[in-house]
């Protein structure tokens, strides 16, 4: 079985802020470890050091057993790759190399097919192919399709990844890794774009693997359910909780209470050694027998403070979201007669201002789709509300109509974070140099404003380098200061952390005007009035109460 031990690790920063320092913690064989911690203080990038993709400047990290990686965003909008692309990059390096040169012998035979080289190329591929264990693999592919998408590995290998939803997307990288030969997984936030059942399925999975699982999530039911210990990555540093999730809290707030005592008995201690230095310096003013008992303290005081005092319980986190909005006509989307091209029924809906409306369903229901209709402007859209922020949207095909009402004017929350035009700038530089709504703002505004959302300390960082929460909690920025009068959020709290998803919850209910919300996050839910059902037969109703099972 497989095992991860990291002792002793720290990561500075390229601006030479130190991230983390001295992490030591174990994932022995066959345990489920959760990395819990604020967005932004090191998770990604300790499983970023663990699986190689990062050198460690300090400490160690030693593994056993193959390793399989699931990364935090897979399948981006934009993204070309095939599922076949999509599955060579979770398997083994060696496997991967070699599933790339069959490709590549492919395409030089199918451009020259009558070319010996060509032909001879393929082979020695072909060959390859199978000294990895492709033929193995090959049948692990088509297990999993036909358990994910219902379909032969043949008929979708050659599927744009960009075609199937989150969901689906997370669903088959989860299972092959789970059904695969790997001992040790890693998993980055696991559970974003699965709807509740999916969540279900992969709580039940990694209980029943006998892998060794370190992954990170923000879902508190899925780390009650599946997490063995916790390592909390806060505070510059780590540490671990030996139990699971349901005592962490405790385990947490206990600890800092001892963080809190150990450091006032230090307090306590350096002030009684620097007043004995005073006194004795006093009295060996005019006494020279003192002199050698003021150094003797000279010397305990330099190596007390030398030695330092211990660590102070991490910050609590305090964001302030202001979303503020605006006022509305009565109605601020109506839509009529409105079918979503091969995934809905026709169906009508009107949205009043100021309802929380929870979008629900199973994923690859239509339910993106329908916030990309709306945050494009509807299918039929005034000319005062067209969408204020947010990437250029595809089209979505569909007929009917979604109109939006008077003065209603759209920001869209994407989950997939696609935002390319804001990868290579700095936050500071995205919202002083930005558009046109946002150009009065100086620096000092944009630092002020970044300090609300706690992101002050990544302001000249560019947004691409930034966790999967601090991207999140950066675009949640982008749309209180866009004067979007209709929030339409698209999983907005997958990658929050749980102080970042209580304050977006607080700022909504703040917030004067509409709110459309797509959702699996059962406890977030709650702040809605409104739920509207995408079922897996096309139908769209509204039910009086969230519904997470569509069976």
């Amino acid at each position: 079985m497989g095992y991860v031990d990291v002792a002793g690790v720290g990561f500075v920063l390229p601006d030479g802020r130190e991230l983390f320092s001295d992490v030591s913690f174990r994932v022995g064989e066959g345990a489920k470890v959760a990395l819990v911690g604020p967005n932004g203080a090191g998770k990604t990038t300790l499983l970023r050091m663990v699986a190689g993709d990062l050198a460690v400047p300090v400490g160690t990290v030693a593994r056993s057993g193959g390793l399989g990686v699931m990364r935090q965003f897979i399948g981006m909008i934009g993204d070309d790759r095939t599922l076949a692309d999509l599955a060579l990059s979770l398997v083994a390096p060696a496997l991967r190399d070699a599933g790339s040169a069959l490709a590549d012998a492919d395409a030089a035979l199918q451009s020259t097919p009558g070319s010996e080289k060509a032909q001879l190329r393929f082979a020695n591929a072909l060959t390859g192919w199978g000294e990895a264990g492709g033929y193995d693999a090959e049948v692990l592919f088509d297990t999993v399709a036909v358990a994910i998408l219902g379909k032969p590995w043949d008929e979708v290998r050659t599927r744009p990844v960009r075609t199937l939803s989150g969901g689906q997307q997370k669903r088959f990288a989860l299972d092959l890794l789970l059904r695969g030969g790997d001992e040790v997984l890693l998993l980055d936030e696991p559970d974003n774009f699965l709807d509740v059942p999916g969540k279900r399925w992969l709580e039940t999975r990694l209980r029943e693997s006998p892998k060794s699982v370190l992954y990170v999530s923000h879902d508190r039911e899925l780390l009650a359910q599946t997490a063995t210990r916790v390592v909390a990555v806060e505070g510059g540093s780590a540490w671990t909780h030996p139990g699971g999730f349901a005592s962490w809290h405790e385990a947490r707030a206990n600890r800092h209470e001892r963080l809190l005592e150990s450091r006032r008995r230090w307090d306590e201690e350096h002030e009684k050694l620097r007043e004995l230095v005073f006194t004795l310096k006093q009295k060996a003013t005019f006494n020279d027998g003192m002199a050698s008992r003021y150094q003797a303290a000279q010397t305990r005081l330099r190596k007390f403070e030398e030695a330092g005092p211990p660590p102070l319980p991490p910050k609590e986190q305090s964001l302030r979201m202001n979303l503020r909005g605006g006022r509305t006509g009565k109605r601020a989307v109506v839509c009529t007669e409105l079918e979503l091209e091969d995934l809905t029924f026709p169906f009508d809906l009107e949205i009043w201002y100021g309802d929380r409306v929870a979008v629900l369903g199973a994923n690859g229901t239509g339910k993106s789709h329908f916030l990309r209709l709306l945050a494009a402007g509807g299918s039929a859209p005034d000319a005062d509300n067209k969408p204020v922020d947010g990437a250029p949207l595809a089209h979505v095909a569909h007929s009917g109509t979604a109109r939006l009402g008077a003065r209603v004017r759209p920001g869209h929350f994407s989950q997939t974070h696609d935002r390319p035009e804001l990868l290579d700038r700095t936050l500071v530089e995205i919202l002083w140099r930005g558009d046109d709504h946002r150009s009065g703002m100086d620096r000092a505004g944009a630092m002020k404003a970044l300090n609300r959302y706690e992101l002050a300390a990544q302001g000249d960082q560019r947004f691409g380098t930034l966790s999967g929460g601090q991207q999140a909690r950066f675009l949640v920025l982008l749309l209180e200061l866009s004067g979007a009068t209709v929030l339409l959020l698209d999983e907005p709290t997958d990658n929050l952390d749980l102080a970042s998803a209580e304050s977006l919850e607080e700022g909504l209910r703040a917030f004067e005007g509409t709110v459309i919300a797509v959702t699996h996050d059962r406890w977030f839910t709650r702040g809605f009035d409104r739920f509207v059902l995408f079922r897996g037969d096309g139908e769209v109703v509204e039910t009086p109460e969230p519904v997470w099972d569509v069976r």
